[in-house]
């Protein structure tokens, strides 16, 4: 007969060279999941899912069963438990087989009567069937002895059959086994039973009052219920380690309530199983762990998968830890919140200690109420917090919606945006701009942290710590300003985020026992990891921590953002709507100019050909006073044309394609200056190009009007004898580039700027707002050779066309500098 194996032959050691890497973490890799081993106090049975017979067996069925492993290899399921038995099994598989199991069984063969609770679960192609031998059920023995009933025989611990001759338990119904029947349902009488049993447990549990009198509750309902010797409830904290916040312990034991658990001791993996399986038990610590023959399986050249296997033997460390702890068995229950493991109840008997499938049924349902229950017993411990927090949201959703900038409404009352999470310093990251409100690190470190912080957002939109030197290494900042960080993101595409920072808060943490485990150099030199051997409360003093942050504060802060995001979502609309029906009116507006300059054309020169004829045909009867007012009516007309024309043209400008090509400005202004020169009166004007021009994509002839008109300007409004007209273009290597794009249009990042310099009259500084509105003349009509007043608008518009701005400085009678981009 194959033996178990020994514990010392499965602890994991390393060997010297390797010394540098042994750390806390190790347990992680530990692949608990495939230990093909078993606990002993039942026997495991892998089967084939398509055939049904058994691939694999745990190598203690001779004990349990009376046959010999290799004697079951290749056996039919139908051979070991009958037909009906085996269509139980389907029928439970065939349905959802958590509301069916235990099933009771028992072998087939002639003159087997032990009864067996049969846990049964698949795993792809194989079904994992798990017999433990059935005792009295949880609800039999606890009822009886709430009742104060006498004890009724229903067969020892050891197994016995249930059958109808058998005495009827405290309802008057019998158990009725799966070998008298094919329904895998459970009787009445067994769901009586349960319900009564958790009848009121579940009813104290749901008056508690509060969050602590809820968990103490669940404590002492278990132990009830179990009979374990220690009951506790075990909160995991965002670091992976655990309290102890509740306890129902026997009056010898040192109490453990309060005391905090490092996260190593419940690896990842182990947390990650336990939002699989909800109830683990281990009914003797001290035992001999059960291999698995064939090692591999044979369908899938693998160890077996016994994540969701109640007999899964755990890990030498584990049982080690709780040896060193002095505990004989442990039962533990996952408190799953939102489908994260929140905590344990985690159960400690001094000595070895089975209990039935039943009886864990009934733990495992508590369990999973209670975790419902305690998510909303957990938000409200805070109620009045909360409400103080949803005022605040109120307030700011207010104020955002009344303001037109997202930085007013944030900062018209810093210390709302404070309380908002508890906070005592904010900073908010606006493109490149960095507002600090309250105690904060400065600008710099929090600009040099964003590109850090950006990346600890993923896929999510708020990121917490409340240790931040430990996560973000090169901060600078003391940590009574900055051990706790609260990041919000608003808007990844326009770096907007809200940062929130907490100061450092020295916590004294009751640990139970020194959270560090051994690292042990064994005689032949190798290491290997050990379980922690003391658990006597060890204090430790922790520093660079803030207060941790609230689940209510973080759902503020994300209220927050859904808010602002909402408020600028329906404010976009409201612009979009704005602007469609500025695009139709401007639409309308131009196709009116449009239409209306082209038709005045026609009686303008009616009126001016009308008054032509009279002077030439009645000038003498009319007189010098009446030719004089005729030629006036028709100096008038001839403006009021150029005016028209001007407005024309300027509508063809917002109507007409542009024709981007890629143009050599070199070539272009070359042909500017050619025509200016031979128009111009004054021939005393220097041109200046400090260095050649670029190439750019462009519509050629808008360009051309573009460069036409400005230096024109600086020609006609100069009254130097020797006039200078500069033209040339900046880059962001060019001093003040920089300044000059922030100051005029933030928004858009420094690229080439061009400009137009002269050194004309200037203009003065209360006119340049009003410079580029069309037919707007600041001097009189014949004066500086008249014009229309409508070349700078027409310029305007050339350049926002092109994606640009244009913008103007000027000293007045010094000169005047306008400045233009081309996108």
């Amino acid at each position: 007969m194959t033996t178990a194996p020994q514990r010392s032959n499965i602890l994991w050691t390393i060997t010297d060279p390797e010394l540098q890497d042994v750390n806390l973490n190790n347990c992680d890799r530990e692949p608990i999941h495939i230990p093909n081993l078993i606990q002993p106090h039942g026997v495991l049975l892998a089967v084939a899912a398509d055939t049904y017979r058994i691939l694999q067996v745990s190598l203690n069925t001779k004990e349990m069963l009376g046959i010999e492993p290799e004697s079951l290899l290749g056996l039919s399921l139908v051979e070991l438990l009958g037909e009906q038995q085996v269509a139980t099994v389907q029928h439970c598989l065939a349905n959802d087989f958590e509301h069916f199991n235990p099933l009771p069984l028992k072998l087939a063969k002639a003159g087997s009567s032990r009864l067996f609770d049969g846990i049964v679960h698949r795993q792809g192609k194989i079904i994992i069937l798990e017999l433990e031998p059935s005792s009295p059920s949880a609800s039999h023995r606890l009822l009886r002895a709430q009742s104060g009933a006498l004890p009724v025989s229903f067969g020892d611990d050891e197994g016995g059959a249930y059958a109808p001759d058998r005495p009827k338990d405290g309802t008057g119904r019998i158990r009725v086994c799966a070998s008298q029947t094919t329904e895998p349902a459970v009787t009445v009488g067994q769901f009586d039973d349960f319900y009564r049993l958790i009848k009121n447990p579940v009813k104290r549990i749901q008056q508690t009052a509060s969050f602590s009198q809820l968990c103490e509750a669940i404590a002492i309902e278990i132990k009830q219920i179990t009979g374990f010797d220690r009951v506790m409830i075990y909160r995991f904290a965002g670091d992976g380690s655990g309290t102890v916040v509740a306890e129902a312990a026997e009056a010898d034991l040192e109490p453990f309530l309060g005391l905090r658990y490092p996260a190593t001791d419940i690896p990842k993996q182990a947390k990650h199983l336990y939002t699989l399986n909800f109830l683990r038990l281990i009914a003797d610590v001290s035992y001999e762990p059960v291999g698995i023959t064939p090692q591999l399986n044979p369908l899938t050249n693998k160890p077996l998968d016994l994540s969701l296997a109640t007999l899964r033997s755990v890990s030498p460390l584990h049982t080690e830890y709780l040896n060193n702890m002095g505990v004989g068995a442990s039962m533990s229950i996952s408190l799953v919140k939102e489908g994260q493991l929140w905590g344990l109840i985690a159960c400690h008997h001094q000595t070895a200690k089975k209990v039935s499938y039943d009886t864990r049924t009934v733990c495992e349902f508590i369990g999973q109420m209670v975790s419902y229950q305690l998510a909303a017993s957990e938000k409200n411990q805070d109620s009045s917090y909360q409400m103080k927090l949803k005022s605040i949201q109120s307030q700011f959703v207010q104020i955002i919606s009344q303001t037109k900038e997202l930085e007013t409404g944030l900062t018209q009352n810093p210390q709302l945006l404070l309380d908002l999470v508890g906070a005592s310093g904010a900073a908010l990251s606006l493109g490149d701009e960095i507002i600090s409100l309250g105690t904060t690190p400065e600008a710099e470190e929090i600009a040099k942290m964003l590109p850090w912080l950006e990346n600890q957002f993923g896929a999510d939109t708020i990121y917490e710590t409340d240790c931040l030197t430990s996560e973000y290494t090169e901060l600078e900042t003391d940590k009574a300003i900055a051990s706790g960080l609260l990041a919000l993101q608003i808007s990844r595409v326009q770096q907007t985020y809200i940062i929130w920072f907490r100061p450092e808060v020295a916590q004294t943490v009751n640990w139970g026992g020194n959270p560090a485990k051994a690292v042990e150099t064994v005689a032949d030199g190798t290491v290997r990891m050990s379980p922690r051997k003391s658990f006597a409360k060890w204090q430790e003093t922790v520093r660079g921590k803030s207060l941790p942050w609230k689940t209510c504060e973080i759902e503020a802060a994300l209220e927050l953002r859904s808010s602002i995001v909402g408020i600028i979502l329906r404010k976009a609309d409201q612009l979009a709507q704005i602007n469609q029906e500025l695009s139709r009116s401007n639409t309308e507006l131009d196709a009116f100019a449009y239409i209306a300059s082209h038709d005045l054309k026609e009686p303008l020169r009616g009126i001016y050909n009308y008054s032509s004829f009279l002077i030439e045909d009645y000038g003498k009867l009319l007189g010098n006073d009446g030719a004089d007012k005729l030629n006036t009516l028709m100096q008038l007309t001839h403006r009021m044309e150029d005016l028209i024309n001007s407005l024309l043209h300027y509508s063809r400008l917002g109507r007409a394609e542009l024709r981007l090509k890629s143009i050599d400005l070199n070539d272009l202004l070359a042909g500017v200056l050619q025509v200016i020169k031979a128009s111009a009166r004054d021939t005393q004007v220097e041109f200046n190009i400090p260095r050649p021009l670029p190439t750019i994509k462009c519509d050629g002839s808008q360009i051309n009007e573009l460069f036409t008109n400005l230096i024109s300007n600086g020609i006609k409004y100069n009254q130097q004898p020797h006039k200078i007209i500069e033209i040339g273009y900046l880059t962001a290597d060019d001093p003040n580039v920089a300044h000059k794009m922030q100051a005029h249009f933030s928004d858009t990042q420094a690229g080439t700027i061009f400009y137009v310099r002269d050194n004309g009259i200037g203009i003065r500084e209360r006119h340049l707002e009003s410079i580029f509105r069309i037919f707007k003349r600041l001097h009189g009509q014949k004066k500086y050779g008249g014009g229309t007043g409508a070349g700078l608008t027409i310029a305007k518009k050339i350049v926002e066309r092109h994606g640009g701005e244009i913008w103007i400085e000027s000293v007045y009678q010094a000169g005047t500098t306008f400045y233009f981009t081309l996108q």
